[in-house]
């Protein structure tokens, strides 16, 4: 490989560098007989069938309900569907397509949903159809009555809330997890509880964005670091917890599962942080993205065990295999700190974010904060025309309740099961002895080339190790020598010389390759560093 000087790429967010390896990684491919495989990237080679059927299904009996009230076939015209007796007509047009893939599933959805939430069947059905259809702006903007409650529900299961009781949760339907961030730093900022300058805590390593956002010059937040290190099974130990007393850290963001981890924080962890908010830190702003969460047993977030001080995101995205619809939510609770602190602000703050949201409020002291994040997600004048795409939140309807329908976890399972043999070839290809973790979601890996070889090699190969290779060597030799993509560790803030795995977007055979060539590449950092031992 030709001589790189890799220090222009350091300040390159990994999923930067990933474009420059698959070119380099194809180029290998070309000239050797293995083929590329791109590891870079969290995108799963698996969806959800069930919900998609039922979607697609069910635009074909939106179509013929807008053909009710008006019909221009030669023109391509018709109407918009009416609510009255929608229920019956909906049943007996599934008795004429029962044969259909997504028949069953409709039938189930609507008797499930109609029981478990007591919904008036035409009106569930109707805001279905007409929101399939897309023929007018989504009413409330927020997120439609139906599927806030669906989602609700759904999100209770998949945080850990269904035993608790952490009350009811406000939900804003946004254009997955990256719109939920890009929405709530801007929105915090508008509203005066963050402040360009002001400090906050990072629970790393952490995806990479949240590090990227804080540097911006919009932000410039100064951050504090909350490590979870490999020693520590990847949670924050109490020295680390122990920053976040410090009363000039305004807000804590952390993904939860890990990523690039895969790590859930524990229960005796979680218990720390509900004990140093509630003793210390009352005033500390939460933020947990927990995109991966239904990806580990009895899974336990923030937002359910801190839910008067967390904002939570969540992306429908890895779970389901949706990553290109875009779907997601913001949740806040009813009661929240962040209506409290702005009630509080001082008499001028208050009068300038009067002004801001004066235009669609007669009172905009009482505008709740999940509310102002759905203005400022446009600006605030074009609130009127807020809210994420009807037939998305369709799909984010039947999506929930495949889930809430599968009594038995079937899908769950098999979820789980397709990363865990994955994570075991890799396994078995290094090959590494890996003690099992209930808390480990199995989507990505971290192999920290550090951690492993002071383990078996020794703190003179590491030392070694750290003078004579750059950290991006590690990715760029995989490219070039074996033409597989993986992500570099530092750019999450995780360890220098470690690397992510993705084990969400490749087939099952190909994983113990990945593990092989991993250890080729250190294999031959060894012999490098021995045979300069004999000079």
């Amino acid at each position: 490989m030709a001589e790189i000087d890799y220090r222009e790429y350091e300040k390159m967010s990994p999923f930067e560098i990933k474009d420059g390896l698959i070119k380099l990684a194809k180029r290998s491919a070309q000239k050797a007989t293995h083929a590329l495989l791109n590891a870079g990237r969290g995108n799963p080679n698996w969806i959800a069938t069930a919900p998609r059927e039922g979607f697609f299904l069910f635009g074909q009996f939106a179509l013929s309900e807008c053909r009710r009230t008006m019909d221009n076939p030669v023109a391509g015209l018709a109407g918009m569907p009416q609510m009255n007796g929608i229920a019956a007509r909906f049943e007996a047009w599934l008795d004429r397509h029962a044969d259909e893939a997504g028949a069953n599933f409709l039938s189930a959805m609507v008797e499930h949903a109609v029981k478990m939430f007591g919904f008036n069947a035409d009106a569930f059905v109707f805001e279905l159809t007409d929101s399939i259809i897309g023929d007018n702006y989504p009413v409330p903007d927020r997120m439609l009555i139906h599927t806030e409650q669906v989602v609700h529900r759904y999100l209770m299961w998949a945080m850990g809330g269904e035993g608790a009781k952490p009350g009811k949760f406000d939900l804003f339907a946004v254009e997955g997890g990256t719109a939920a961030m890009c929405y709530i730093f801007k929105s915090l900022m508008a509203n005066r509880i963050l402040k360009k300058g002001d400090t906050i805590a990072l629970g790393t390593p952490i995806f990479t964005p949240y590090l990227e956002i804080a540097e911006l010059e919009d932000y410039a937040f100064k951050t504090v670091h909350i490590r979870a290190a490999q020693e520590h099974r990847f949670q924050y130990s109490d020295e680390e917890i122990k920053k976040l007393e410090d009363p000039k850290i305004k807000a804590f963001f952390v993904v939860n599962p890990g990523n690039p981890t895969s790590m859930a924080i524990d229960a005796p962890t979680v218990k720390k942080l509900v004990d140093l908010v509630k003793t210390k830190r009352p005033d500390l702003l939460l933020l947990t993205d927990d995109v991966y969460g239904t990806f580990v047993p009895n899974f336990l977030s923030l937002l359910t065990e801190l839910p008067y001080n967390t904002i939570g995101v969540y992306s429908f995205s890895k779970y389901f295999g949706c990553t290109g619809w875009r779907l997601g939510v913001i949740a806040m609770n009813e009661k929240n700190l962040v209506d409290d602190m702005i009630a509080k602000l001082p008499a001028k703050e208050l009068e300038a974010l009067d002004k801001r949201y004066i235009s669609i409020t007669l009172e905009p002291r009482k505008l709740k904060m999940i509310d102002r994040l759905v203005a400022d997600s446009r600006d605030v004048a074009l609130n009127h025309t807020a809210g994420l795409s009807l037939p998305q939140q369709v799909m984010m309807t039947m999506l929930s309740m495949s889930e809430l329908m599968d009594s038995k976890k079937v899908y769950q399972k098999a979820c789980m099961e397709i990363c865990q043999n994955r994570v075991s070839s890799l396994l078995e290809g290094l090959p590494l002895d890996v003690q099992p973790n209930p808390n480990f979601a199995y989507y990505y890996g971290t192999i920290d080339f550090e951690f492993w070889l002071r383990r078996y090699i020794g703190d003179e190969m590491v030392a070694w190790l750290k003078q004579n290779v750059h950290p991006l060597d590690l990715v760029y030799r995989l490219a070039e020598d074996h033409s597989i993509v993986l992500l570099n560790g530092g750019g999450f803030d995780a360890p220098n010389w470690s690397v992510r795995v993705s084990f969400a977007n490749l087939n099952d055979d190909v994983y113990d390759d990945i593990g092989r060539a991993v250890r080729a590449v250190a294999r031959g950092y060894v012999d490098s560093y021995r045979a300069s031992q004999k000079k």
